[in-house]
Parts: C-alpha cells; structure tokens; sequence
C-alpha cells in the first residue's frame, strides 16, 4: 500500500507536535508546519499531499480556510480537515464543501477516523501519463 502524506498546520506547537504524533502513529506520513502561510507554500510547490489538516486561525493571514481553497485549486478532491477552538459556526459559510470540521478538544480516535473517512470518500487519482 502505498504512503499517504497529510498536510497538518497549526501554530500552537505542542498541538502541531501531539497531532503530528496522532496521525504519524495512525500510519501516515505527516508534513507538519506552523502557518498558513508555509502550508500554502508547500500546496504551490508541487509537493505530494493526499489531505490537508489546518487550523483555521493562525497568528498572521493567511487562514485555515484560504489553506483550504488553495488546496481545493490545486487539487479539487483534496481531503480536507478543519481543526478550531472558536471557529467550527464559520465552517458552512467558509469551509470547502465535503470537508471535516473537528472542534478542540477532540481526541486522537476523532481525529483518525475523519482523516481516514475523507481519504476513503475520495475518487482514485488518475495515473500520470508518460506523455
């Protein structure tokens, strides 16, 4: 089975740290950043994610939910997971649609279990050509 990569980006570090655990020990793999701003960066650099987990509110702009409609550009079956302590009645006007929303404080099960669930609901990815 091949490895799958989830884009997790919060800034409080020891959630970003206890999350990365979580997922790492579910059997991902896990690139963990800090800000927005470096998760959109790594979605633009062609890097390979299968699903985003973000935060919706970092210190600085840009947001969780910016993270998540630039995800959505670049892939539009990206499987994302919003995680938030104050913004989950934002979600149906800002969230992308067939997205998590995870309210903090959750647990590790909840945490897996829509990772896992968004993963398994997305379509297969086409082969790449050799065009």
């Amino acid at each position: 089975m091949e490895a799958v990569t989830i884009l997790l980006a919060d800034d409080e570090a020891i959630l970003l740290l206890d999350f990365e655990s979580t997922l790492t020990d579910a059997g991902f793999l896990v690139t963990a950043v800090s800000s927005g701003a470096k998760a959109i960066e790594l979605l633009k650099s062609g890097a390979t994610i299968d699903g985003v987990v973000t935060d919706i509110r970092f210190c600085q702009p840009p947001d969780g939910w910016q993270v998540a409609r630039v995800a959505r550009e670049i892939d539009p079956n990206m499987p994302i997971v919003y995680i938030s302590g104050h913004a989950a009645l934002e979600w149906a006007s800002n969230g992308v649609p067939d997205s998590i929303i995870l309210e903090k404080p959750f647990t590790s099960a909840q945490l897996i279990t829509a990772v896992s669930q968004l993963l398994n609901a997305r379509p297969p990815r086409a082969p790449p050509s050799d065009a």
